[in-house]
């Protein structure tokens, strides 16, 4: 006999509706399950998670290694970042994006995701609204709310190479609309805004006095004829109305780091830094010199990644081409594919009738062992996202064996 009782309708709440609220991670949610059963000894293929799976370039861990050794890493530093990282930022910026800004306008952050929420926690006030163009990253539309925002979704599909015009968002921008998130290159799609467009984009949000944060953390990952354009470069007069988040996770694989950081107008920075000071204070100092020497070093490495990756996008991209039902665009920046596959829903595969992305990953783990991450997770259903930022052995494998499932689909 159950001792339990039923919970009072006057209880007071266990969690907090804002935090019970919160989704979690698809992307993690969907790479925890494949490591579990990897754990297992089940020949899992993930393609969930965006993480290079190159180590950390030799010369950024040997100043690690030197760090440690050093006392003055064992103690706090200031919470917003050491000065001599802030001060690498800074030049980072300006030879990469050609932006050019101050010491005073860089907050350091535990990874990018800290980078995006407090960014948003500093700028947006209750029932403030935040254009998302979709396919989005899957923490944008929960950071935002866990600040107190609305998301806007503007989607943009398959047809329009996943990039929203600024057609779209003004047919979604109300007098609420105080924020646009702007990611290229893009997480979940690879798409690239051309710079044209974003200096379109970035003039129609300085005209409607609309902020912009703009994510850049894949600037380095271009390939064929894109290029990388940041927004504040192509508008400068956006400057004092756009925060710019980037990070070494990506372009150093050094995503376990966890070394972000913010760029924005100095009170804007000054509040988020007020922020982090109560939240976590300063980021681990040997990250924090791990990070100084990946800036401060040559981008060989870096290169060396790109070309691996741009390798493995022509691979995966006409492997899943070839699948009957699947349309694959070819992304031309970072390190993701984003195929619809509405052609296969609805059809019979193994006795099973997927009629969603979500159902569709589910069944590709379940039959053939490949991990992959529903189009739910970044916005309408019947898409996947895979990400090739893994070795060219596992990538044909577990691609061959999508195809080899997906054609007994009828």
């Amino acid at each position: 006999m159950s001792t339990d009782t039923p919970a009072s309708p006057t209880a007071p709440r266990r969690v907090s509706q804002r935090v019970g609220s919160i989704a979690e991670s698809a992307t993690l949610a969907v790479d925890a399950k494949a490591k579990a059963l990897k754990a297992q000894g089940r020949p899992v293929v993930g393609f969930g998670a965006g993480e290079p799976d190159f180590p950390t370039p030799a010369y950024v861990v040997a100043a690690a290694v030197e760090a440690c050794a050093v006392p003055a890493n064992h103690r706090y530093t200031p919470a917003g970042g050491l000065p001599e990282l802030k001060a690498a930022i800074v030049a980072k910026t300006a030879r990469d994006s050609g932006y050019h800004v101050a010491p005073e306008q860089v907050l350091v952050t535990n990874g990018g995701k800290q980078a995006v929420y407090q960014t948003f926690a500093t700028l947006l006030d209750p029932s403030d609204e935040v254009l998302l163009p979709a396919p989005y990253w899957t923490t944008y539309p929960e950071a935002i709310r866990l600040a107190g925002g609305v998301p806007v979704e503007v989607f943009a599909g398959e047809d329009q190479g996943y990039l929203v015009t600024v057609e779209q968002l003004e047919a979604a921008r109300t007098d609420r609309t105080k924020v646009l998130l702007f990611c290229s290159p893009s997480n979940p799609t690879g798409a690239v805004y051309p710079p044209e467009q974003v200096r379109a984009i970035g003039q129609w949000a300085l005209d409607h006095g609309i902020w912009v944060v703009a994510d850049e953390i894949y600037e380095h990952l271009v390939y064929d004829d894109a290029r990388f354009a940041s927004m504040p470069v192509e508008v400068p007069g956006l400057a004092d109305t756009c925060v710019v988040l980037n990070g070494v996770a990506k372009t150093y694989a050094m995503t376990g780091w966890r070394v972000g950081w913010m760029i924005g107008p100095r009170d804007v920075v000054k509040a988020a830094t007020n922020l982090q000071s109560h939240a976590t204070s300063n980021v681990a100092n040997v990250s924090q010199r791990a990070a100084i020497a990946a800036l401060t070093g040559d981008l060989s490495a870096v290169e060396e990644m790109r070309v691996a990756f741009d390798r493995r996008r022509r691979t995966i991209v006409g492997m899943l081409n070839d699948i009957e039902g699947v349309l694959c665009p070819v992304p031309t920046g970072a390190f993701y594919v984003y195929p619809s596959v509405r052609g296969v829903l609805g059809k019979t595969i193994r006795g099973r009738t997927p009629t969603t992305s979500a159902e569709l990953a589910e069944l590709i783990l379940d039959e053939v062992e490949v991990a992959v991450v529903p189009g739910e997770a970044f916005g309408p259903s019947g898409y996947l996202r895979l990400s090739y930022a893994l070795g060219d052995a596992d990538l044909t494998e577990g691609v061959g064996r999508i195809q080899r499932l997906l054609a007994e689909a009828r």
